[in-house]
């Protein structure tokens, strides 16, 4: 479980709202890739948060609840598959965790972002390496992205059955490179990230 433990070192420092940004997305396919901020109270009790891609989708829902009835403040957002060909998927992770941190009502001290580097909000911002397993607000923000980038990829497996969406969430699966293979590439694919496959 991660603790508030970075954030209460931060507040030391006199930094009081702070807002931890993730996102979630890069590597597949298919679909846009999300991004959320997450501002959590001082007093947060230990709901059982961890970096996302630790815990079952069963668990990353209903904590996807607590941390939203929690929450201080939240915003998701998302950069779609046409913007991620067109400014690439580095750029297009980037304005996702902006368009997230320009989408809070509260404007925090410090935007901690997960990775290893800054967004560029305009806000006082720190990157934290593996942040989503050290900071309990990076890791509620990689929670909100990767549930609602889950919950968006079973709306296009309703437009998109053949691709079987459900089951691989857009990654590059044996089973979504057979689908592709046999029904070619769809509105909703990142055109440069099957180059190869591309006419």
């Amino acid at each position: 479980m991660v603790s508030l433990e970075l954030e209460n070192s931060f507040r030391k420092d006199g930094f009081n709202i702070i807002c931890g940004v993730d996102e979630a997305g890069r590597g597949p396919l298919a679909g846009p890739v999300f991004a959320a901020a997450v501002i959590l109270p001082a007093d947060c009790p230990d709901i059982g948060v961890d970096d996302s891609k630790k815990l079952t989708e069963k668990k990353r829902e209903l904590l996807f609840n607590k941390i939203t009835e929690l929450a201080v403040d939240f915003s998701i957002a998302y950069v779609s598959e046409a913007e991620i060909d067109e400014i690439n998927i580095l750029n297009a992770a980037m304005l996702a965790m902006r368009k997230a941190v320009a989408g809070l009502k509260i404007t925090p001290d410090i935007v901690l972002v997960d990775g290893n580097r800054c967004p560029e909000t305009g806000l006082e911002e720190k990157y934290i390496i593996k942040g989503d397993s050290i900071s309990m607000s990076i890791a509620a923000a990689s929670i909100l992205a990767k549930v609602s980038r889950d919950r968006y990829m079973r709306v296009l497996d309703e437009a998109y059955p053949e691709y079987c969406f459900l089951k691989h969430k857009g990654y590059g699966t044996a089973l979504h490179y057979q689908m592709i293979e046999k029904y070619g590439i769809s509105p909703v694919h990142r055109k440069t990230f099957l180059k190869k496959l591309v006419k």
